[in-house]
């Protein structure tokens, strides 16, 4: 089974992002062996001076958990039309590395809106090399209304959006085998 990071760049630890991740897990719990990382709350603030000489110990875990995994999952709010303070905040210490760097990769952003943070969370992510396609990034929007709290998708068509995400994201994992050999 391939190794997944999912990343919930929600500050909440019950907010619907967390519950699109426990989605994700059961969803693909036959492909996928699925590691969260909910500790954004826990990172220094970036420190440029600090990102490759004298790093903190959590920040060398948190670039090792992205370096073994065999793929990433994003799954975040839009706060203020852009990503989370927290998520922004993890991703710079990592942009002095090339651990992102052709690493599969599925971009969620469920929010009220989410359009400039999901804009925002892609433009990042392929600034730090991260492959990706339009097929495994995600936007829902007006999450609140779509998911119950069992975390279970109740719209029709987010329902059938999340399907092709899966999909799309299994099929990525699949051409980087290929792409590997």
């Amino acid at each position: 089974m391939k190794k997944i990071l999912a990343i919930n760049g929600s500050a909440s630890s019950r907010s619907a992002n967390q519950k699109l991740i426990d989605n994700f897990i059961e969803s693909t719990k036959d492909f996928f062996s699925v590691t969260v990382f909910d500790g954004l709350k826990t990172l220094p603030h970036f420190d440029p001076e600090l990102s490759i000489n004298n790093t903190p110990t959590v920040i060398l875990d948190f670039r090792n958990s992205i370096q073994t995994a065999d793929g990433i999952v994003i799954c975040t709010p839009e706060y203020v039309f852009s990503i989370p303070r927290g998520l922004k905040n993890a991703i710079e210490w990592c942009i002095s590395t090339t651990i992102f760097e052709n690493k599969p990769t599925g971009l969620i952003t469920a929010s009220a809106s989410g359009l400039k943070g999901h804009e925002e969370l892609q433009l990042i992510m392929q600034t730090a090399t991260a492959k990706f396609t339009s097929e495994t990034t995600l936007l829902i929007q007006g999450i609140k209304g779509k998911i119950n709290k069992e975390g279970q998708l109740t719209d029709a068509k987010t329902n059938g959006d999340w399907s092709k995400f899966i999909s799309a994201f299994k099929n990525l994992m699949t051409a980087n085998d290929d792409y590997q050999k």
